[in-house]
């Protein structure tokens, strides 16, 4: 059932849709951020990238510092310990076409918490208060906060983070709804984001296990969030935001992906990759990006256990034709009689 609601607004930016794309490390790049803006995603954030301004002129950090100068608002999410550090890159992000500055708080890999960043920076109010206002101080930009529910169940401070990030300026918070404790696992808990939402008047984003419209419209309901951030529900998915705001808008049309449709979406996705990474690496990369299309298609396991093993960009993009026109003819005459969901139209499943 429809529902209205009021725009999200972030700083001088409403967003288009209350649906927001979730920066992922080595997910949301800018081929994924530029699909998923196609399906309607309201803001997309640039994967997350260390504060350390040495680093970035490796590869990897180039790649996350493209930024979507194309689409606004342009918001990047960058992560560190110290504050100064935190207000330099920020800055930079800045001077580079960065309108949002996103700082991550809820980041569980042991990589970044080792570093005492990420959501290890929850065990540390006063040091979160030290660099949200250090960050806020150093640009003219809105400056918003990504973080989970506390670092572990018997330590949930979300509603003093949040009480925090609102008195240093911080503009939006986007909450996961578990602790780093939890890292992935057991059910995100919507409680607390709820809790958050009653204890602060800046906008409140709710993240985590929002994989379906339905769950969607649950959580909304559950914490009253002015919007929510979809990760992992995204992967192979990105049409999911056209569906999440068709459920809120009353005159929507149907959303059902056809065919050619979703043939055209991985094939420009993988033409995307390709260019942006260069051949070797942009296949590499493609290759779980096709696994997760493939969970939402139908008798594709063969189809995925070759496309994922081939070592070419030309090879990825035929077997992902012959897929979808139904034909496989690189298979055996054996291959085709005891596989021929081959000789079969792709259908997309029904969620």
């Amino acid at each position: 059932m429809a529902e209205q609601r009021q725009p999200l607004r972030i700083g001088p930016y409403t967003l288009t849709s209350p649906f927001v794309l979730a920066p992922m490390a080595g997910v949301t790049d800018a081929p994924f951020r530029r699909i998923c803006r196609h399906f309607g995603a309201g803001m997309t954030t640039s994967e997350m990238t260390t504060a350390d301004t040495s680093l970035w002129q490796t590869p990897k950090s180039r790649h996350r510092l493209d930024l979507d100068l194309d689409a606004e608002p342009v918001a990047v999410q960058i992560a560190g310990s110290e504050p100064e550090q935190l207000a330099i890159a920020a800055q930079a992000c800045v001077e580079r076409g960065a309108q949002i500055i996103d700082i991550n708080m809820g980041c569980p890999a042991k990589k970044v918490c080792k570093k005492a960043a990420g959501s290890a920076l929850l065990r540390d109010e006063k040091l979160v208060a030290s660099i949200l206002g250090t960050v806020v101080n150093a640009v003219d930009v809105p400056v918003t906060l990504k973080f989970r529910t506390g670092w572990d169940r018997e330590h949930r401070n979300a509603v003093q983070i949040g009480k925090i990030a609102q008195d240093a300026g911080v503009r939006s918070l986007a909450i996961h709804g578990r602790t780093r404790a939890d890292r992935y696992k057991g059910d995100a808990e919507y409680e607390t984001i709820a809790r958050v939402k009653e204890n602060v008047e800046i906008p409140v984003i709710a993240n985590g296990d929002i994989a379906t419209v339905e769950k969607s419209l649950e959580v909304l309901r559950l914490t009253n969030a002015d919007g929510l951030m979809i990760g992992r529900g995204a992967q192979g998915h990105p049409w999911i935001f056209r569906e999440l705001n068709a459920a809120l808008d009353p005159v929507a049309v149907n959303t059902q992906l056809e065919k050619n449709e979703l043939r055209d979406i991985m094939l420009g996705h993988l033409d995307e990759l390709h260019r942006f990474y260069g051949e070797t690496t942009g296949v590499r990369v493609a290759r779980k990006h096709l696994t997760w299309y493939c969970e939402n298609l139908e008798n594709a396991e063969t189809y995925r256990h070759r496309v994922v093993r081939v070592d070419s960009a030309s090879e990825q993009l035929r077997l992902t034709e012959q897929y979808f026109s139904g034909m496989d003819q690189r298979g055996t005459e054996k291959e085709q009689k005891n596989q021929p969901e081959l000789q079969q139209e792709a259908t997309l499943q029904t969620h």
